[in-house]
């Protein structure tokens, strides 16, 4: 288990009885890192390395991220305290009713580019919140409109960036975004793996509900 603390400043989510929870960000992702910051949250980093990530067959694909977010959370859970509340994720990309993972290499990334390419394309990022006295799970779905990519394009991209840790092999933020997506219709930051502002205000109910 790896644990990070992060220095941001704003204050202000409050168990029913006043006493600050300690909000944690379970993932290793960098791009999740940097959204939760810009919400100005005090939050510290705790990964558990080794969660299965399988999921049933048949399980439909806008389903999955949940389902994995799940069992993310419970994988945590042993491991709680009272006062803490732990935040999950898993982000999925959805073509032709089937989803695009992580490349599993250099061809896999090309070959997931051309067939994004010229299309559109369904991301999904599913959230779970727990904390020891109740879990709420939401999910986000954003459409992104790729322009034609060249196969010279694609390529560079995949060797300068080398995208192997992200669904459907590419991060809007970098480069292949720039140059390459038309239109986004729905949240921006849902596509780079956390809808923030969905989840801020999920977070405000936390802190003014009852157990």
């Amino acid at each position: 288990m790896v644990g990070q603390r992060n220095d941001s400043k704003m204050q202000g989510l409050a168990t029913p009885g006043d006493s600050t929870l300690h909000l944690i960000l379970a993932s290793h992702s960098p791009r999740r890192r940097e959204l939760l910051h810009g919400l100005g949250l005090d939050f510290e980093v705790r990964v558990i390395p080794g969660i299965d990530e399988s999921y049933p067959d048949g399980l439909p694909p806008a389903e999955i991220p949940c389902f994995i977010a799940r069992k993310k959370a419970e994988a945590h859970r042993p491991g709680m305290k009272e006062n803490e509340l732990i935040i999950t994720a898993d982000t999925v990309v959805v073509l032709d009713n089937g989803i695009l993972e992580k490349p599993r290499d250099r061809d896999d990334a090309i070959c997931m580019l051309h067939r994004l390419s010229g299309r559109t394309h369904e991301v999904v990022t599913a959230v779970v919140i727990t904390a020891p006295y109740r879990q709420s799970a939401f999910s986000v779905t954003s459409e992104v409109d790729f322009a034609t990519l060249t196969d010279e394009e694609i390529r560079y991209y995949v060797d300068a960036f080398q995208p192997y840790d992200k669904a459907g092999a590419y991060g809007i933020q970098e480069w292949i975004g720039y140059i390459g997506v038309q239109a986004i219709r729905g949240s921006f930051y849902n596509v780079m793996g956390l809808p923030v502002q969905r989840l801020y205000r999920e977070l405000k109910k936390f802190s003014g509900d009852g157990r």
